[in-house]
């Protein structure tokens, strides 16, 4: 049996750990390359795009792609919709393994948006200082904010268009609660603005930003296709797997 996962999440790579050496699959994890140096995960891997629904339709049938999981990050929002109607026209079972979302909880002070851009134009009442942790992607949406400084988080450096007044700060989750607090305190952060990506990895910064009564602004996540069976744990998507191509369990 063979397994296509579209990843790049901390969920896909999981997800290939748990089907890693089982007997009668074959399993490729598809990243998009826009990490310089990503954590690969075992098994095959390619890198790059496929060219739109003609080239993953293509890529399955002449791959034998058995099962197709979109375990893309949640803010892919264009790759979904290939892999679903891809998957329809290949004929081939989709599932999408989604990290569930995040919720706010008393205490918490969050400006839910649709866009970076809506995200920007709440900045300016929110506070002077703030802490952008929505990747180097879309900076430009913050670059005429020329009176407010910006702490920006990213895994590779930001190109321009971006913020004039911006400090960029090279890392990787997950983080801690602890260095999240420090964090906001030693930059003097004044209002944090995020994408609902969820899971555990990022979300130590939303604490923080409650207990520091900072206000939070939080990007909504883009629509996702209709009709396709989401789980949001690894576990769930190898067992699904599993019972497509009645693949015993590892070990």
């Amino acid at each position: 049996m063979r397994v296509l996962i579209l990843g790049g999440t901390t969920e896909a790579r999981r997800l290939a750990e748990l089907l890693h050496a089982t007997p009668g699959l074959v399993v490729t994890s598809s990243l998009a390359g826009r990490v310089a140096s990503p954590r690969l995960p075992p098994g095959e891997v390619r890198i790059g795009g496929f060219g739109g629904v003609e080239g993953l339709t293509a890529w399955l049938g002449e791959h034998g792609v058995d099962a197709l999981i979109d375990a893309t990050h949640p803010f892919a929002g264009t790759i979904s919709f290939h892999a679903a109607r891809a998957a329809a026209t290949a004929h081939v079972p989709l599932l999408a393994l989604r990290r569930p979302g995040w919720a706010p909880v008393a205490g918490d002070d969050w400006h839910e948006t649709g866009s970076l851009e809506e995200a920007a134009t709440l900045l300016p009442a929110l506070g002077g200082r703030v802490f952008l942790t929505t990747g180097r992607m879309g900076l430009a949406a913050f670059a005429d904010l020329d009176e407010l400084w910006f702490l920006v988080r990213s895994v590779d450096a930001p190109e321009a268009p971006h913020p004039a007044r911006m400090e960029v700060l090279l890392d990787r989750g997950p983080f801690t609660l602890d260095g999240e607090r420090e964090l906001l305190r030693r930059h003097r952060i004044d209002v944090v603005v995020t994408k609902d990506s969820g899971g555990a990895a990022t979300a130590p910064k939303l604490t923080a930003a409650r207990e520091a009564g900072l206000p939070v602004v939080v990007v909504r996540r883009p629509p996702v296709p209709e009709g396709v069976p989401v789980v949001g744990d690894p576990a769930e998507a190898a067992r699904w797997i599993r019972d497509q191509g009645d693949v015993p369990a590892a070990g």
